[in-house]
């Protein structure tokens, strides 16, 4: 577990980055709700997961939102960069560069300028594939996408689910299920004893 959440809970996450913490629905309650019990076992076999495992989806969410948090820290570690480098090169030429007398020295501020903004946006889009198309972290945002939409399923059904939980949105990219990755680790699992967890 990642030591992010060594200040939870026992039955505890992080329900969206920077959020407040969120106590687990116990799988005894979502498979209360007769629809969502078998929404819960269809994605179980198409996801290769057990959403009423109380065990296994805290583990999950916990580790979606440290993939939430990986992410954002990567888009603004050199998302602000390329912003500024950008604006700033714009900036320059509107006030300064275009009224350089020479088309060389405007060009090769051009080239410069270019080959820096370039740069800037290749460790951009490197480091949003590397978050966004890794097939593990695929697999757990699908798994975390299919378990909201359970939540949702049973709080409509009439279990006591706070409404949005677990309080983050759906992905709505880069969480397509790829059922040839192995996850990088088991999930922790007791099995059925789990599911009677209040």
């Amino acid at each position: 577990m990642n030591d992010e959440n060594h200040d939870l809970g026992p039955w505890e996450f992080i329900g969206r980055r920077g959020g407040d913490t969120v106590t687990l629905v116990g799988g005894s309650v979502i498979a209360g709700v007769p629809e969502a019990k078998r929404a819960a076992e269809e994605a179980r076999r198409e996801l290769r997961f057990d959403f009423l495992d109380d065990r296994a989806v805290l583990d999950l969410l916990r580790r979606r939102h440290v993939d939430e948090e990986d992410m954002f820290k990567a888009g603004f570690v050199h998302g602000v960069p390329l912003a500024l480098v950008g604006l700033g090169a714009v900036l320059y030429w509107a006030a300064v560069a275009t009224y350089w007398e020479t088309a060389a020295s405007r060009n090769a501020y051009l080239a410069v300028a270019g080959t820096v903004v370039a740069l800037q946006t290749f460790f951009f889009v490197r480091s949003a594939m590397a978050h966004w198309g890794d097939p593990v972290r695929q697999n757990l945002r699908a798994r975390a996408a299919r378990y909201r939409r359970i939540a949702h399923i049973a709080r409509r059904g009439g279990a006591d689910i706070p409404a949005h939980y677990p309080h983050y949105g759906p992905y709505p990219f880069a969480a397509t299920f790829r059922p040839e990755v192995d996850d990088p680790e088991p999930f922790e699992s007791k099995g059925a004893d789990d599911h009677g967890r209040g």
